[in-house]
């Protein structure tokens, strides 16, 4: 049972896992158990907040339906197989509901772009609720201009409008909260619609709703397609919608997070944005989706890489905007409290410019994977992948930032075997598309040597163990991936001596992991566990035979996921609260893949 003081400000701020992922595959909304919206950008993910309270504080707004005193929260979970969130609270006698979601399927029909539904029903009796709309747009906190089109609230800035309509009636006032009693024969609706330099669509409430009931349809009709006999199988599901709610449905392209700047540790400096498009992230989610096999998924982000990467090919940039574009230079915003006071909040990210190897290894990866699966790259696709097999083998003795983004770069055996896995796919892709033999020997010439000169200077024979970068003792859970890659047999002492290293030189206790000792990275302070190492845990030990170990440890993670099965992107493992950006993508997608890698090992394990 938990408990916020809503509606009261300047207290500390509910915990990151408490919140709720609304989405409708364009923008997303995070809302607490107390039933307060407060983060939304707009029109898309990387928009300015509309709601931003979860980082700007009271003045950066919310939207909070719920009791109109406090209470205490006794109910909360997903509808089975859908995007719709139920939050239940006891008031007196009575149990006080709000069903909310946003709708994802606009196409065909004369609807908003956004329309989120929110809608308040009791059991027992009259309950007094509030409505507590407070939008501020952007890093100014900027307060609309409103009208009202009848009993319909519009709040405008420009080129962007924003209404909110109510049944039974009532005229709200942004910034001033608004009661309501909801009665068992007498629900209560709000219906957001965002417009945004295009005209604002009014939809009535008791529409919307239909709207809403007929979405929720459909995502259970996508559910259903996936195999019944995969393990762990309404975790995977929920895995699945979250990374399909973060991807930018207009251009097939996922997000890294819905924020930007949640703490790797509260009161930190460690606070980055999010809300780009990273291949190597994008391509893991689509080996997820590939496993299960939801295909169109893959095909679309292909085809967006395809776009985006025209004007830089054959370099990989480490990340994106939504629309393919550079990603903003990295600034912090000027008077935002931060999370628990972790400061600065930032926008943009510095390592827009970053030489990072390893993507190219995951995205031709991906490629590989969606031939595996029984497709054909295009003709354009496979002239893109061949060039970026081209930069690697030109540029793998190269020192580079890596996956985790350093701010300096090293000769990192993560990337190495990465350039690795990028020739190696490279080469299984021409097996069925065509290559000039010059260049399948110069890909093959490249792989070799990176394979030897990793083995020569990554490995540490003492430890029977590969190391974080050439020269160092350290080590990496991201090496975690290497019995994933047929680098080394899954059965040799080089691949279980690193994954008993990484276990437990880098353990953080039970299944967590630290990604490298904590705080060695240039920054001050130190960072949680990193979730996707122990999902990349899980499946090494699926893949090298291990499978009651894997699922063990596959259900002590379960057991850490939010009360609504999300995921940040680390955890403090002294208290277990989810820290970083969140959703998490990268932990999203892991998660399926190590379901995946279970499946695999158990279906092997009975021939």
């Amino acid at each position: 049972m938990t408990h916020h003081p809503y509606p009261t400000y300047g207290v500390a701020p509910p915990p990151i896992g408490d919140y709720g992922l609304l989405g409708d595959t364009r923008t997303a909304a995070l809302v607490s158990s107390g039933g307060a919206i407060d983060w939304m950008c707009v029109p898309r993910f990387d928009g300015e907040p509309l709601f931003g309270r979860l980082i700007g504080g009271a003045a950066a707004g919310t939207y909070r339906i719920g009791p109109a005193a406090p209470a205490p929260v006794v109910g909360r979970r997903y509808l089975p197989h859908t995007a719709t969130m139920e939050t239940v609270w006891a008031v007196g006698g009575c149990r006080l509901t709000l069903t909310e979601a946003m709708v994802a399927e606009v196409a065909g029909e004369l609807l908003p772009t956004t329309l989120l539904v929110r809608r308040l029903s009791v059991e027992g009796g009259p309950v007094s609720a509030v409505v507590d709309f407070d939008p501020r747009l952007g890093p100014r906190h900027r307060a609309p201009r409103v009208r009202y089109r009848g009993e319909v609230l519009v709040c405008v800035w420009g080129g962007l409008a924003v209404s909110l309509h109510c049944a039974p009636e009532l005229r709200p006032v942004p910034g001033r909260p608004s009661e309501v009693t909801v009665t068992p024969d007498r629900p209560v609706l709000a219906v957001l619609t965002v417009a945004h330099r295009e005209p604002l669509v009014d939809v009535a409430p008791d529409a919307a709703w239909e709207v809403l009931l007929r979405d929720e349809t459909r995502w259970r009709d996508w559910i259903a397609e996936i195999d019944q006999d995969l393990p762990f199988r309404d975790a995977v599901a929920r895995s699945l919608l979250t990374l399909r709610l973060l991807t930018y449905s207009p251009a097939q392209a996922p997000v890294a997070a819905a924020t930007t700047s949640l703490p790797e540790h509260p009161g930190g400096v460690r606070n980055w944005d999010y809300r780009y498009v990273w291949p190597r992230d994008a391509s893991i989610g689509v080996a997820a989706f590939l496993g299960v096999g939801k295909a169109d998924q893959a095909r679309g982000f292909l085809a967006w890489l395809l776009r985006a990467s025209r004007l830089q090919r054959p370099r990989l940039p480490a990340l994106f905007t939504l629309d393919g574009l550079a990603v903003p230079r990295e600034r912090t915003l000027d008077g935002w409290p931060g999370y628990a006071g972790s400061v600065p909040v930032r926008t943009g990210n510095g390592a827009t410019g970053q030489h990072q190897l390893d993507g190219y290894g995951w995205v031709i990866d991906a490629a590989w994977v969606y031939v595996q699966a029984g497709y054909r790259l295009d003709p354009e696709t496979w002239r893109a992948v061949r060039g970026f097999a081209d930069v690697v083998a030109r540029r793998w003795h190269e020192p580079d930032a890596g996956i985790w983004e350093l701010r300096h770069t090293s000769q990192q055996v993560h990337s190495k075997l990465m350039g690795w896995l990028a020739l190696d796919r490279a080469l299984r892709v021409a097996e069925s598309h065509r290559l000039p033999d010059r260049q399948r020997r110069r890909w093959r010439d490249a792989r070799d040597a990176v394979a030897a000169d990793v083995r020569a200077h990554g490995f540490d024979p003492f430890r029977s163990s590969y190391v974080r970068a050439y020269g160092s003792t350290q080590l990496d859970a991201s090496l975690l991936v290497l019995p994933l890659l047929d680098f080394e047999p899954s059965t040799c002492v080089r691949t279980s001596g690193t994954i008993e290293a990484i276990r437990t030189e880098l353990s953080a206790g039970g299944p967590l992991l630290y990604r490298y000792p904590p705080g060695d990275d240039g920054l001050p302070g130190t960072e949680g566990a990193f979730l996707p190492c122990s999902f990349w845990l899980v499946q090494a030990l699926a893949r090298t035979g291990r499978v009651d170990e894997a699922i063990e440890m596959f259900r002590s993670l379960l057991d850490r996921a939010s009360p609504l099965g999300l995921y940040g992107e680390q955890m403090d493992p002294a208290t277990g609260l989810h820290l970083g950006n969140y959703p998490q993508t990268l932990t999203h997608a892991t998660l399926v893949q190590a379901a995946l890698a279970i499946r695999a090992a158990q279906v092997g394990s009975a021939r």
